[in-house]
């Protein structure tokens, strides 16, 4: 709850008013039972009309003045808890952005996303109903309590037997729904999880006819969902009889000894009206006081499930000022490993290999060899476990963030654009770009015919992932962003897999228009697109196995050579 007092500070005076305008709404409502009785004891008993009538319209007054305060607690109670979610997903968005792939790939998308969603919405409902209620509840049950005493100290023990009654059984429940709040928040975590993969993987799941399985595996998850959620509902759901059967038991002790009294002439008929609506108030508030708890008891399980997000610290860490080596290296591994997890294999093995500025390289090897891997490394998407990576004579670590991105730019293996239109995401790459370098950069990536037939050109929108495009015009968009970012090394990993042959060929002879000293990385396993590379990386079971030229490999690497035979017969047909 730590994080949660931070954000507070920036609503202190909402914090303090919403409870505080509960609170005299709170005084309003103890004094309308002491108005009936006056008005039993002295108006009725006495038949006198003008008495009842001025006592009506103060019950009346009483009304609106408690209307107004309610209105405006609820008013500085919403600004509070609708300000602080704001700033809190705001800046669990952020928290998020900073940490390096290790840590969200530790925590998981789907629970990301649920901390993001469902628990900042549970925190902010908490937040809204504690403000409004935690100091009104307690007020009006002691209140009750203390007015009971100046009208019968015997009956207002019964009171005060029936107040520490409830408060056992409340947080006594409390106690046991807490952490099964946290097993619900979970349960919802695997269901986001299950219905991000069947929305994303809709159309293999349709290829291979896979519905009813998926169907069954979500309806696994959603049961453990509605079972903890059951679990949690009944143990909860305690609360409200126990609560109407302790405080139904001390109306009806009143009502016996209230009756006693009252023919005893100690106690007024107004009097035991009075009692009667004292203990009514305070049944409505602890009906209240106990949603609060239960509410409050699942914000506090959210809040620590996003407090864990915000405390988690980055393991990459980002030197202020780029250093200002110079080398005619453009990439040098030097005895690079590299595992995802400590447990795990090595997905590199001791990698070494340098590539020069404006140097073609090309990188293949069989699926999970670790292409992807080297990529990554680059990018610094993860730190290597062992040994060190140098960009342009700069140990990658000692590069700033905001630099990295002019030093090296990438088109990933799966193509991703965002909802806007081509210049928008084209536009991701370099702010600044001028039309005309879009236009160069869309020519380069042989993407400016399908562009300039679009009905808005630049302007034509794209769908959320790029949805209304087909996969070799989403490839070739982000092979231009990536020519856009003028950045001093550009990775290509499998870029041209949604390609046919000539636009492939085209795409790589345009490759060459662009600055001589950029140097192109090519992660391809077609050996047409990487056979004229300067350098060729051969990578198997994370293990560097190869290096050369096209020729040389053929001559010197078996599994180039069988690569290349796969594709395109013996080496000497």
């Amino acid at each position: 709850m730590k994080h949660l007092k931070d954000y507070l500070k920036f609503y202190k005076v909402q914090s303090i008013l919403a409870p505080l305008f509960k609170m005299l709404e709170a005084c309003f409502d103890l004094t309308v039972p002491l108005i009936v009785a006056d008005i039993i004891n002295t108006g009725i008993a006495n038949s006198d009309t003008a008495y009842i009538i001025k006592r009506f319209f103060l019950l009346l007054a009483m009304a609106l003045l408690g209307l107004l305060s309610s209105f405006t607690a609820q008013y500085f109670a919403a600004k509070a808890a609708i300000g602080t979610s704001t700033r809190l997903r705001h800046d669990l968005l952020k928290k998020i952005q900073s940490l390096s792939l290790k840590e969200t790939d530790k925590i998981t998308t789907s629970t990301l996303i649920t901390r993001m969603t469902s628990d900042v919405m549970q925190v902010q409902n908490g937040l809204n109903l504690f403000l409004r209620l935690f100091m009104r509840s307690p007020f009006i049950v002691f209140g009750s309590m203390i007015l009971a005493f100046t009208i019968s100290k015997s009956l207002a023990w019964v009171f005060v037997g029936a107040i520490v009654l409830l408060f056992i059984i409340i947080f006594s429940v409390m106690k046991l729904t807490n952490p099964m709040y946290e097993d619900v928040q979970k349960n919802l975590d695997k269901i986001t999880e299950v219905t991000g993969e069947n929305l994303t993987g809709a159309r293999v799941i349709r290829a291979f006819s896979r519905e009813k399985k998926q169907a069954e595996a979500f309806d696994s998850v959603n049961t453990g969902l509605y079972s903890s959620q059951i679990k949690v509902g009944k143990t909860a759901a305690v609360v409200n009889p126990l609560t109407y059967v302790v405080v139904n038991t001390v109306i009806i002790l009143v009502l016996w000894f209230g009756a006693k009294m009252t023919d005893s002439g100690l106690l007024l008929s107004g009097d035991i009206v009075a009692l009667i609506n004292y203990i009514s108030q305070i049944l409505v508030e602890l009906v209240k006081l106990a949603n609060l708890i239960t509410q409050i008891g699942r914000a506090i399980a959210c809040m620590n499930r996003i407090g864990k997000v915000l405390d988690t610290e980055s393991s990459m860490e980002y030197k202020e000022n780029l250093l200002s080596e110079q080398s005619g290296e453009a990439v040098r591994f030097e005895n690079v490993s590299f595992r995802y997890n400590e447990s795990g294999e090595e997905a590199l093995k001791n990698i070494s290999f340098s590539a020069d500025r404006g140097q073609t390289v090309g990188v293949t090897g069989g699926t999970g060899s670790g292409k992807s891997t080297l990529v990554s490394l680059i990018l610094r998407f993860y730190d290597a476990t062992e040994g060190k990576i140098y960009l342009c004579g700069s140990n990658i670590k000692d590069i700033p963030k905001e630099a990295l991105p002019k030093t090296v730019s990438a088109v990933l293996q799966k193509p991703q654009l965002f909802k806007g239109t081509i210049k928008s995401n084209l536009l991701l790459a370099n702010p600044k770009a001028t039309d005309e370098e879009i236009w160069n950069a869309l020519k380069i990536a042989q993407a400016d015919d399908f562009v300039s037939a679009k009905p808005q050109k630049l302007d034509d929108p794209v769908e959320q992932g790029g949805a209304n495009l087909s996969g070799g015009q989403k490839q070739r968009l982000t092979i231009a962003r990536a020519i856009l970012s003028n950045a001093k090394i550009l990775i290509l990993d499998d870029s041209f897999s949604a390609l046919d042959f000539a636009t492939d060929a085209a795409l790589r002879g345009a490759l060459k228009t662009l600055p001589k000293d950029l140097t192109v990385f090519i992660i391809s396993q077609r050996v047409s697109s990487i056979r004229n590379a300067d350098k060729i990386l051969v990578l198997d079971d994370g293990a560097l196995v190869g290096t050369g030229s096209h020729g040389e490999l053929l001559e010197s690497c078996e599994i180039y050579r069988e690569i290349f035979e796969s594709q395109n017969g013996k080496a000497g047909e």
